[in-house]
């Protein structure tokens, strides 16, 4: 039997850690998101940028 404090006890309610990969991703996704955010509020993409009109 593991006696280790990092481990929840089978039925105490709480939730299991989140996997790496979850945080990984949520974290790099929040990075596209805040990179397309920047660009556009600073004009620097969006349809102006494709046509040379």
């Amino acid at each position: 039997m593991n006696d280790s404090a990092s481990e929840s006890a089978p039925g105490d309610g709480s939730a299991p850690a989140t996997p790496r990969w979850v945080k990984l991703s949520g974290t790099v996704a929040l990075a596209v998101v805040a990179v397309f955010l920047v660009l556009h509020l600073t004009g620097s993409t969006g349809p102006g940028m494709h046509g040379g009109h």
